[in-house]
């Protein structure tokens, strides 16, 4: 097991992703923009109730202004981690870390349907997926995945330098998941965004916590309405 995490979460790949000062400060005035932009459309995204046709150009539209925003705040990379001796993408593992964290998220649930104050704000997540169109939905929740890890890991990350990254993209991701006014989302964006962090140290991209999002994103959305069925 340590062969596995130490490469994906703790041992950082060398690499020299340093940029000059006017293109450093050109990232963070994007990154803020986006900050505001993306959680205004994330809250209004929410808000709509489930079946609305509007959810999904809202939701896609969200994915776009992450993605946009990640791709036009500099240059992004893809990283790597060490495998046998050998530095490659990070592919099978961090898909790995993605079905743990959704199998520890899954155990977790159970606990969770039997609160109801928390069950509840649960179920109205679960709402879109099980009154929309699942394809749809998983559609949007994959394109978001993308888009999320290529802003917050990609340029949120880089424009925060030395600055502790880890803790402090981490932590902007879940105040940015408050506009959503559900805390079981913001729960998991606390929790999930800081092995995503990780990665993202580690291995020097956005490949990474990319594949491991949306693995687990996908798994909670097939998992957990069975889960909360009434």
């Amino acid at each position: 097991m340590p062969r596995v995490l130490h490469p994906a979460l703790v041992d950082k790949v060398p690499r020299d992703h340093r940029e000059p000062d006017g293109a450093f400060r050109r990232r963070r005035w994007i990154v803020a923009l986006v900050l505001i932009a993306g959680a205004l459309m994330l809250g209004l995204s929410l808000s709509v109730r489930p079946a609305d046709p509007a959810f999904y150009p809202l939701t896609a539209g969200l994915a776009g202004i992450w993605l946009v925003g990640g791709l036009a705040s500099g240059p992004l990379h893809l990283g790597r981690i060490s495998f046998r001796g050998e530095f490659r993408r990070p592919i099978l593992t961090p898909i790995a870390i993605g079905l743990a964290a959704a199998a520890v998220f899954v155990l977790g649930a159970l606990v969770v349907r039997e609160i109801e104050p928390l069950r509840i704000f649960t179920e109205n997540v679960l709402a879109h997926a099980r009154r929309g169109s699942l394809p749809l939905v998983a559609l949007v929740t994959v394109l978001n995945g993308v888009a999320e890890e290529t802003f917050f890991r990609g340029a949120l990350f880089a424009a925060l330098g030395d600055r502790r990254p880890v803790l402090a993209s981490t932590a902007i991701y879940a105040v940015v998941t408050l506009a959503t006014g559900n805390p079981m989302l913001v729960f998991a964006a606390a929790t999930l965004g800081l092995v995503l962090g990780l990665q993202r140290r580690a291995s020097g991209g956005i490949l990474a916590p990319m594949l491991t999002h949306v693995t687990w994103s996908v798994a909670m959305l097939l998992a957990l309405p069975p889960l909360f069925t009434r």
